[in-house]
């Protein structure tokens, strides 16, 4: 029995070993040379293997619509991969909700509070403190010293933080407090939050090139950072997406799109896919499940706190009903 068991254990090493000296050797998609030697890889696809930059150079005609269509495959996997949640707020620790309405950025420590945990504060304090930061406690600047209020987002700016880039660059582009109308620094200052990670940052560049602020209209752009908001979580961007997608006739695609922002909570997708449902282009299980994946969300995102702040400002108002 122990001779049994010695043979299967040595035969399955040899099968291991096998494996690994096979996972080794890579062969040259042109000349058909193995070897561990086999490094260069195609810059786009990254599927194929050479042996050098000759025989990639000799294959890219044969290998360049397998490599176009395993680009795109890559491409749509990372497009609609599911998305990253928002944050928390720093004080009720439950989701942000994705309504720019839910929430405020506090200037001076950088936070992202949900409005729920701003109206629970000012409810319990005099009004000389009604506007002091819930989570720092830094009161704001008076009213008429704009200058004091964007050296806030300045100084935030300084410390790399990506939401204040962000809104910064929309100062620029607005013109507003007492901040000269500059495109040029805006689309800069969108660049760089979105290279931080700020989804929201991506999508204001990309209704730029599809209003034609500051830049051309070049819709070929707005996708392109349309998508990239889309990847990072950005509702809108993920909707504009499927439009896109609707007017191309390429149904399927719009649909995964609004899924998507039904999932993220933007209810224009439930819209869109109840329309789409109405003609015809989605089922009625595709409605219904969108319909549950954003009730799923709000069941998330909601709280008694919340929906006191919503019940005292309609501008505090987190979220759509789905119905």
């Amino acid at each position: 029995m122990n001779s049994l068991n010695s043979d299967v254990g040595a035969a399955t090493e040899g099968i291991n070993r096998v494996g690994i000296l096979e996972s080794e050797v890579q062969i040259c998609a042109n000349c058909g040379k193995e070897g561990s030697d086999v490094t260069n890889t195609c810059n786009k696809c990254k599927s194929v293997m050479y042996c050098n930059a000759a025989c990639k150079k000799k294959h890219r005609k044969k290998h360049k619509k397998e490599c176009e269509r395993r680009v795109a495959e890559l491409h749509d996997e990372k497009l609609f991969r599911k998305p990253p949640p928002k944050d928390d707020c720093p004080i009720c620790f439950l989701r942000l909700p994705y309504n720019p309405q839910g929430s405020v950025y506090m200037n001076c420590c950088g936070k992202v509070l949900c409005t729920g945990c701003i109206h629970a504060f000012q409810s319990k304090i005099t009004k000389e403190e009604h506007d002091v930061c819930p989570f720092c406690r830094t009161p704001p600047p008076y009213r008429g010293e704009e200058a004091k209020f964007v050296k806030r987002y300045e100084d935030r700016v300084e410390m790399n933080d990506a939401e204040a880039i962000s809104i910064m660059g929309v100062n620029y582009a607005l013109g507003r407090y007492g901040v000269p109308q500059n495109y040029a620094k805006a689309f800069k200052l969108w660049h760089r939050a979105g290279e931080l990670g700020h989804a929201e940052a991506y999508s204001s560049i990309g209704f730029a090139y599809d209003y034609g602020r500051g830049v051309d209209v070049d819709m070929k752009k707005a996708k392109h950072y349309w998508e990239l908001a889309a990847m990072g979580g950005e509702g809108k961007a993920r909707c504009k997406l499927g439009v896109i997608e609707l007017r191309a006739g390429k149904y399927d695609r719009a649909l995964k799109h609004w899924m998507i922002g039904a999932k993220c909570g933007y209810s224009d997708s439930l819209k869109f896919i109840k329309q789409s449902y109405i003609i015809g282009h989605a089922s009625k299980d595709n409605y219904t499940a969108a319909l549950y994946s954003y009730q799923a969300y709000v069941d998330e995102i909601k709280s008694d706190q919340r929906d006191e702040a919503a019940a005292f400002d309609n501008d505090w108002k987190y979220y759509d009903s789905a119905f």
